[in-house]
């Protein structure tokens, strides 16, 4: 029976193991593997046996290797088959762990930490807050609770994952840039860290990016007359394109001024495909993405789906239509 836990009760259960998994959701962002890491860090220092994996792919993005000074990142097919204590991260549902999945069955104790509103508290405790922008911002809370040192590796974790959860902080609270002045403090270099993770990219990211705009349709009259834009990324791009590449295409689509909500569809499979949903603010995709099967926040979402391409479309604006408008 999983119950939600607060903060202290959440330190708790995390100071007292000797042996601990922490996961990420599949194809893990900066927010997520920056989170583990950070958390996995202050763990590992106190003496516990640690281990961080994700489902898929075999290895972190580029951008986001450096940060494991500690060497605690292990390919998925090492992860223990039953952890004493497994900490999931920035994860909305156990299907997000992939073929991991089957570890929030078999670990002694299943602690959820996230900051997703459509989070279906899976495990056997879950520390949520919707209200955080990143889960970044709850790690460094459960770090000061702990008495833990918030050093330069650290920091770097952290601030990898507030950076880019908040785009760049333009969605971030007086009390998240304040984190942020904390770890800058810290010695967090902000230009090293976000430029590989925002603005590098290989020159064939050019070709790809153009051959994918190309496939790119504004449909104004729908996301309830806020205007629609989406696009598609096929198999041939999702399979040779580095995660980074992939992912950064949402945030040139979104950048259209006449659609509220933008949508790619990423081909990972023959029928398959995995969505992300981004809104300016005025309606919940995260909404949308639950009545698909998926979740996220308000603003920022995705959903998996198996069928062909057109199909999915239909779906998708069937769900706008339906989602509610934010205040």
């Amino acid at each position: 029976m999983s119950r939600p836990v607060d903060l202290d009760e959440a330190v708790g259960l995390l100071t007292g193991a000797r042996q601990v998994v922490l996961l990420a959701h599949v194809n893990p962002d900066a927010d997520a593997l920056g989170s583990a890491l950070a958390l996995g860090l202050a763990l590992h220092r106190r003496g516990a046996q640690v281990q961080v994996s994700f489902g898929a792919p075999e290895q972190p993005a580029e951008s986001l290797r450096a940060l494991d000074v500690a060497g605690l990142v292990v390919p998925h097919h090492r992860v223990a088959h039953v952890p004493e204590l497994l900490v999931v991260l920035d994860t909305g549902s156990v299907d997000r762990l992939g073929p991991l999945a089957d570890r929030a069955e078999t670990a002694g104790t299943t602690l959820v930490i996230d900051h997703h509103v459509s989070n279906s508290g899976f495990g056997t405790h879950y520390y949520v807050d919707p209200r955080a922008e990143a889960t970044a911002v709850m790690v460094l809370h459960l770090l000061d609770a702990m008495g833990a040192s918030v050093d330069l590796p650290t920091a770097r974790c952290l601030y990898a994952g507030l950076v880019t959860d908040t785009r760049n902080f333009r969605a971030a609270s007086p009390d998240t840039h304040a984190m942020a002045a904390r770890l800058l403090v810290a010695g967090v270099d902000a230009e090293a860290v976000t430029r590989p993770l925002l603005d590098t990219h290989p020159f064939s990211w050019l070709s790809m990016l153009s051959v994918v705009l190309g496939t790119a349709r504004l449909e104004v009259g729908e996301a309830r007359g806020l205007g629609l834009v989406h696009a598609r990324i096929g198999r041939e791009h999702v399979s040779c394109g580095r995660q980074e590449e992939i992912e950064s295409v949402i945030d040139v689509l979104r950048t259209t001024a006449e659609a509220e909500v933008a949508v790619v569809l990423k081909q990972v499979g023959e029928h398959r495909w995995t969505a992300s949903m981004r809104s300016k603010g005025r309606l919940d995709v995260a909404a949308a993405a639950s009545a698909l099967g998926g979740g996220g926040h308000r603003v920022a979402s995705g959903f998996t789906l198996e069928g062909e391409a057109p199909d999915i479309l239909d779906r998708v604006r069937h769900a706008l239509a339906d989602a509610p408008l934010l205040g």
